[in-house]
């Protein structure tokens, strides 16, 4: 709209100029012609008035036989270089030049020629001068500019005033038009954002916005444009369908096979425990069992966690009761100092317990698990700290520590399925990378979150569930 509007009326006052330029122009060619048939008209009066007595003529004189217009000024100068100078200010009225008037046609017309000049009279205006030689006298003919430069400035007013409502009725039929043109383009982007501020990334997810069908015309570029974002939005609900499909069959799939597995590995360590019974085995035979238990063990710890999360996806395996987080950490920290001895551990409560409802053995396996991270990725000598407080309307459970922090390229990723801090999977420090998953879809199991803020030297995970509200005493 700007881009059009401003085109125009670049071109209307161009042509607005232009006219007012050439008029100007034709006027002034009028005037030039009026000019010289008064400068003829003078040289005649001259000639009929020449005085046979020998007296010189003045201007007025010559101005007072009447046939001049409103404005005519006359500048007469004589053989003995005596000048005189009158203007016709109404038909019948002719008055004199004063002395700077006079000097100012005198010095601005030093040259005179053929050709009319311009130049500005003080307190008369601007005229358009010429010469008139005759005999002993040469006179300086002028008219007024001011009717020229009057009927200019009225066409330039007027030209401006009908520019500017013609921009107005313009501007406003073009804003008509074109937002009558784009209202499809806005239902458009109207759909598109309402889509964008979808969930779309987890859970079963079904996309129900859609362009209207008037604004789906494939007539017009903006109707196959909406007809377009129909049929990709049908595209990504099918693809979303599919993928939702396929995570549900891959969540059966990993219950169905963690629980499967559950047996046989029980019976894998069982076995192992009743032959590592035998006192007649070999030291390599005792060896190779005891590996066989140990990675029994660690098989069974990573099924039963992947048995957990997929029982946490499909909303099961917690059982709610009132559960006292000062009492837990209490017991966390009491567990991690027992395991941690080379390092330092603070732990701060409220006065009144904090209370949540939720699953205590999961909420137990989350401090747990934030301790024991605490505990394996920093040095020895590090300072944890566990904070227990209430907050507004939440229970919130922070453990900080003084240790190196968390590596900026694993930060994005740290919650998710077999993230770890130490790629090495080395069996100190390389775990399965499922506890903090875990510890987080547990929190969101309870409509809590759990994040992390760390840099070197300040690391917090920060745990936030709904709190229970503490009991009002009864009245006496």
């Amino acid at each position: 709209m700007v881009t059009i509007i401003g085109i125009v009326t670049f071109i209307i006052v161009a042509i607005a100029f232009a006219t007012s330029a050439i008029l100007g122009q034709i006027l002034q060619t009028n005037l030039d012609a009026k000019l010289r048939s008064t400068a003829t008209e003078t040289a005649q009066s001259l000639l009929r008035q020449f005085p046979p007595t020998g007296e010189e003529l003045t201007a007025q004189d010559v101005l007072d036989q009447g046939w001049q217009e409103r404005g005519t000024v006359l500048v007469l100068q004589s053989s003995s270089l005596n000048t005189t100078g009158a203007f016709v200010a109404e038909p019948g009225d002719v008055r004199e030049l004063s002395a700077d008037q006079l000097q100012e046609v005198v010095d601005a017309f030093t040259a005179p020629g053929p050709s009319p000049v311009s130049i500005s009279i003080s307190a008369l205006g601007s005229y358009r001068v010429t010469g008139v030689p005759s005999q002993s006298y040469y006179a300086v003919v002028g008219v007024s500019l001011g009717e020229v430069q009057s009927t200019v400035a009225q066409i330039i007013t007027t030209v401006a005033l009908v520019t500017a409502g013609g921009l107005l009725l313009l501007a406003a039929t073009i804003a008509f038009v074109v937002r009558s043109g784009l209202r499809p383009l806005r239902s458009v982007a109207d759909t598109a954002e309402r889509v964008a501020t979808m969930p779309l990334d987890q859970g079963e997810v079904t996309i129900t916005e859609r362009v209207p069908d008037a604004e789906t015309d494939d007539r017009t570029e903006i109707g196959r444009v909406g007809l377009a974002l129909n049929t990709l939005l049908d595209h990504v609900g099918t693809s979303l369908d599919a993928r939702q499909r396929n995570e549900e069959r891959m969540r059966r799939f990993v219950a169905d096979a963690s629980h499967e597995l559950r047996t046989p590995l029980a019976s894998i360590r069982g076995y192992s425990e009743l032959s590592l019974r035998d006192r007649s085995l070999s030291e390599t035979t005792e060896s190779s069992l005891e590996r066989i238990q140990a990675q029994s063990l660690r098989m069974t710890s990573l099924v039963e966690d992947l048995l957990l999360l997929a029982r946490l996806d499909e909303g099961q395996e917690l059982v709610y009761g009132s559960v006292d987080l000062s009492r837990l950490s209490i017991e966390a920290v009491g567990d991690a100092q027992a395991a941690g001895l080379d390092h330092e551990w603070v732990l701060e409560l409220d006065d009144e317990p904090v209370v949540v409802a939720g699953d205590s053995g999961r909420l137990t396996q989350v401090l747990a698990n934030l301790l024991a991270n605490a505990r394996v990725h920093t040095p020895e000598g590090t300072t944890v700290t566990v904070s227990v407080a209430h907050e507004a309307d939440e229970a919130v459970v922070r453990v900080h520590d003084d240790g190196p922090g968390i590596d900026p390229d694993l930060a994005d990723e740290l919650f998710e399925r077999f993230a770890r801090a130490d790629r090495s999977r080395a069996r100190k420090t390389g775990g399965t990378g499922l506890g903090l998953s875990i510890a987080r879809a547990i929190a969101e199991a309870h409509d809590g979150s759990l994040s992390v803020v760390s840099e070197p030297g300040d690391t917090t995970f920060e745990l936030r569930l709904p709190a229970v509200k503490p009991a009002q005493p009864a009245a006496s």
